[in-house]
């Protein structure tokens, strides 16, 4: 009578009508089977390897002459202009892009009209346009000066073809137009700070500057990051671009050869693996700031595990 008892004192299920696992016991879950998943990456993959193959064995490729000019010193050259190029256009249009973004933001509607000015017009505009405007500036501007408005007295500087080289054109265009785009990065990533940090800085008698360096703009790294790393991985790109001001960047220098080989399509999978590697490399570093960044704050997870065991 008393196992009877005990027995009735549990609570039975409606369907099996035993008696409910105790608590803290783990019932074991089966995952779904999904079998047109399953075929789906299995004829996926069976596509990829032999695309794989086919680029392997295809005598066209001329992988012969890909590994010949891989390491050749032309095309190191230019990949070392390539990523000079991207450093600069980068720091400066960081900087600038700063600059436009807090002046978007400001009380003053003069700097704020300007701003959106700028940033409407180099965003407006194709970057090709942009560069080649920049190397045709001295059919605008034959010479270089700084004066007063309305013929007041300048300061020559020199003539345009001189100062602005295709190099400095290349530059001027990236720079610029990059500025425009981190400008609105840079604002997003300063609304997204909690308003209560403005009032907390203010309250300990912090200045504007000292507000924007030492509290807001750390704090918007977390978001200004993910969008700024892709823009440099497509400044990295957008470098080719230069190759219509016949600069020696990485594009180019391939483009040269190719004119006195005619192997064209072999020089131009030697210039798209040195940029994959380029891109590939900013990326991991672009990972590992944004994990930097990112310490304690809620996230998504990158995989969602399925669990193996549930408790009741």
């Amino acid at each position: 009578m008393k196992e009877v008892t005990a027995m009735h004192k549990q609570p039975l299920t409606p369907d099996t009508k035993e008696p409910a696992t105790a608590a803290g016991d783990s019932i074991p879950v089966v995952p779904l089977k999904h079998p047109v998943r399953l075929a789906l990456a299995i004829v996926l993959i069976l596509v990829a390897l032999g695309a794989a193959w086919d680029v392997a064995v295809n005598e066209r490729y001329r992988w012969d002459v890909v590994l010949s000019y891989l390491f050749a010193p032309q095309i190191l050259a230019g990949a070392g202009l390539t990523l000079l190029l991207t450093v600069v256009s980068m720091t400066v249009g960081i900087a600038l892009g700063t600059l436009l973004a807090i002046m978007r933001l400001s009380d003053n509607p003069i700097l704020s009209t300007i701003s959106r000015g700028y940033i409407w017009f180099f965003r407006g505009t194709p970057l090709l346009v942009q560069l080649i405007f920049w190397y045709n500036i001295a059919a605008l501007y034959p010479v270089i000066a700084f004066g007063l408005p309305f013929g007041g007295p300048s300061m020559v500087l020199g003539s345009a073809n001189v100062l602005i080289s295709p190099l400095g054109a290349a530059l001027l265009g990236l720079s610029l137009n990059e500025a425009a785009y981190m400008a609105e990065i840079i604002r997003g990533g300063i609304g997204s700070v909690d308003k209560g940090q403005y009032d907390a800085a203010r309250a300990l008698g912090m200045s504007g500057g000292k507000l924007m360096n030492r509290v807001i703009l750390p704090q918007a790294m977390r978001v200004v990051l993910p969008p700024t790393g892709n823009q440099v991985i497509s400044m990295l790109k957008g470098t080719s671009l230069v190759s219509v001001l016949a600069i020696s960047d990485l594009l180019y220098s391939a483009q040269i050869i190719y004119a006195n080989n005619y192997q064209t399509i072999p020089l131009l999978i030697v210039a798209s693996l040195w940029y994959l590697l380029m891109t590939s490399i900013l990326s991991f570093f672009q990972n590992k700031l944004e994990r930097r960044y990112g310490r304690g704050f809620d996230s998504a997870p990158r995989r969602l595990r399925k669990p193996k065991t549930r408790t009741v």
